[in-house]
């Protein structure tokens, strides 16, 4: 693929369900002036359309949806209910479905707008299958009792019937199905830089992040 800039910025963030990795993306990129996408919402958007259009759901419909995918579409609070992560976790092990986003992927990832200083991407296979050679990799976790509460206050504040134990089972859940598949599953590579926030702040989170970040930027003054 072409690329529009001669060296971009590359950050690739991978993590279990409710680690953080979202919010610590979104800090980064504004920090360094990077496009950033939540590839999850991706899925999540396509679980949504299914259950809201059973009938007309079609590899068909998936391709003409994300052709015209807008970010500002992801930002749909809908997206994060815990029945649209379970139905998500069931699409993204659809190899065509894959496909098709991934498509979407890697266009974000290396061709970012010419405004943006490169671009951040975070899932659950993108510093191993959507950007390998990414400037930095990044593997985001928590511990499961930690990142299940941090769903729970996320749900509680749309959905006031709610149980924490309901949750904790979906983030259980989850962490299998993202763990064991065959196609992309969730893992840390061997240059993916291991990032636990289960005691961290999200200060202190991007604090630890924005120094490894700072001190290659240093090293190589072409990024």
């Amino acid at each position: 693929m072409k690329k529009r800039f001669k060296k971009i910025l590359k950050i690739a963030i991978d993590s279990p369900a409710a680690a953080g990795a979202g919010t610590l993306a979104k800090t980064i990129s504004k920090h360094y002036n990077l496009l950033y996408l939540d590839t999850g919402k991706i899925y999540r958007y396509i679980a949504y359309i299914k259950i809201q259009n059973p009938k007309k759901f079609s590899y068909n419909l998936i391709k003409k949806k994300i052709s015209s995918l807008k970010i500002k579409t992801l930002e749909n609070k809908k997206l994060i209910e815990d029945s649209i992560g379970t139905e998500a976790s069931v699409i993204s092990k659809d190899k065509k479905i894959r496909n098709l986003v991934h498509r979407f992927q890697l266009e974000f990832a290396y061709n970012p707008p010419k405004k943006f200083r490169g671009s951040c991407l975070d899932g659950r296979d993108i510093t191993y299958n959507i950007i390998p050679d990414a400037d930095f990799k990044f593997f985001i976790t928590a511990n499961i009792k930690v990142r299940a509460l941090r769903r729970y206050r996320e749900l509680k504040k749309s959905n006031k019937k709610i149980l924490f134990k309901e949750v904790l089972k979906n983030i259980k859940k989850r962490d299998k199905s993202d763990y064991n598949r065959k196609i992309s599953p969730l893992k840390k590579t061997k240059d993916s830089v291991l990032i636990n926030t289960s005691n961290l702040s999200k200060r202190a989170c991007f604090f630890k992040i924005k120094k490894i970040i700072d001190g290659k930027i240093k090293i190589n003054a072409n990024l």
